[in-house]
């Protein structure tokens, strides 16, 4: 007698034919809402805890609460002001104080005045700025965790995408922009994705393992750049560890006039994150990727060539890394410095994380770090809040999302799906 083929576990409730499609909805939908909730209640928690760090350890808090026993509602106030304050500032730092913004408008109106509203909307504009890399070495992290290989090394990838971008961009001339700015565009995709192929055809053909080779095509990556800009044949003429500005027809546009820096970087980040979605869900490509990231050994017995495969997703991720590089030099710096990244390839993996490894939620991640980190300056001069409480709530943030469980029990929130589907996902799915 034939054996009858084992049927897999469904993820969620079954629903026959008879079951009305309004309901089988519903299951979906649950499914979604379950996956997006945790990364809310994650966030939600790290502001919590930070608040918490925030009472801690400012004095007028601590002298309140010594004198608990004899003014205990003064010390709830004063705790509660302090929190306040702070997350104020955060936020009018990160986004504008609305009242200003309705009163800069008004005067526009009336007046025809723009430098009242730039100013106004300035923090909003900023922290857009700010997550413009953001966006694109997160999407790179996510494609490589689609894949099934941990790309930990995106700041190298970024350092290497903006010399290159930068050496086109100074060093060739008397070209229009619409060939300009792509040129030097291509170099820094063209950068990245050489230097994220190097790890991926180490493991594909080797075995050796991406995390420490990416680890240490960092550190390469570090080293050539000080070399080219001290010492090397990128070396400026008076010494500085900066390479010459680049010319004007590379330049990223600006969207607006002064003081705003926002850029036409901040769409194309957008643009690529589509791209990437409509890459990785439509085409075969993306599907023989996704299918190597969550299965290798069911990938392989269906005809997916797996070298060939892990050698694509690492030269693709980085090179959305080398166009995040890019960006900050055709956007906002104009030339490439030895220290110009602030940690973007290393915070990109927290945001694969907390985005699932979605171009969507990467892109929601990116503006909720581009929004901290656009608010702490403020919230450190107005509230003489430090601005590594941020940093804190990072963290707070990357630990609840890569431990799902504790926000889970802490909300008494089920599981999704069963354990049996995890076991065979790729990194940060």
């Amino acid at each position: 007698m034939d054996e009858k083929p084992m049927q897999a576990v469904p993820d969620e409730p079954p629903a026959d034919e008879s079951t009305p499609v309004a309901l089988r909805q519903v299951f979906v939908r649950h499914g979604f809402l379950q996956t997006l909730l945790v990364p809310v209640l994650a966030v939600l928690t790290a502001l919590l805890i930070g608040a918490v760090v925030i009472a801690i350890f400012d004095t007028d808090v601590i002298a309140a609460w010594r004198a608990f026993l004899h003014a205990p509602w003064a010390a709830v106030s004063v705790t509660w002001a302090t929190i306040r304050d702070a997350y104020t500032a955060l936020f009018v730092g990160s986004v504008g104080s609305p009242r200003q913004m309705i009163e800069a408008f008004r005067t526009w109106q009336t007046s025809g005045e723009t430098r009242a509203l730039l100013e106004a909307f300035r923090p909003f504009s900023e922290s857009l700025v700010i997550s413009t890399p953001y966006m694109l070495a997160g999407l790179a992290v996510a494609l490589g965790f689609r894949g099934g290989v941990f790309n930990i090394g995106a700041e190298g990838q970024l350092f290497v995408g903006g010399l290159a971008t930068a050496f086109v961009g100074y060093s060739i001339s008397n070209l229009p922009w619409y060939l300009h700015l792509p040129l030097a565009l291509l170099a820094g995709f063209a950068a990245g994705a050489l230097w994220g192929a190097i790890p991926g055809l180490l493991k594909a053909y080797t075995g050796a393992h991406e995390v420490i080779n990416t680890i240490m095509m960092n550190y390469i990556a570090f080293r050539l750049t000080d070399f080219l800009l001290q010492g090397g044949p990128m070396t400026r003429s008076d010494g500085l560890p900066i390479t010459p500005e680049v010319l004007p027809t590379s330049y990223l546009p600006a969207l607006f006039p002064r003081p705003m820096r926002l850029h036409a970087g901040f769409f194309l980040a957008l643009a690529l994150a589509f791209v990437v979605y409509w890459f990785l869900w439509r085409t075969t490509i993306g599907l023989e990727i996704r299918m190597a990231g969550a299965n290798p050994h069911a990938a392989r017995y269906a005809g997916v060539r797996i070298t060939r495969t892990i050698v694509m997703t690492m030269a693709l991720s980085g090179a959305l890394a080398g166009l995040s590089g890019a960006n900050q030099v055709l956007g906002l710096d104009h030339r490439m410095v030895r220290a110009f990244s602030s940690g973007y390839g290393f915070d990109s993996i927290a945001l694969a994380l907390l985005g699932s490894s979605h171009p969507l939620g990467v892109v929601l991640a990116s503006l909720l770090f581009g929004f901290l980190r656009g608010g702490a300056a403020r919230m450190q001069s107005v509230a003489s809040v430090p601005v590594e409480l941020i940093k804190i709530i990072q963290g707070m943030v990357i630990i609840f999302i890569a431990a799902p469980a504790i926000i889970r029990s802490l909300y008494r929130l089920k599981e999704s799906g069963g354990t049996a589907s995890v076991l065979v996902q790729g990194w940060g799915q």
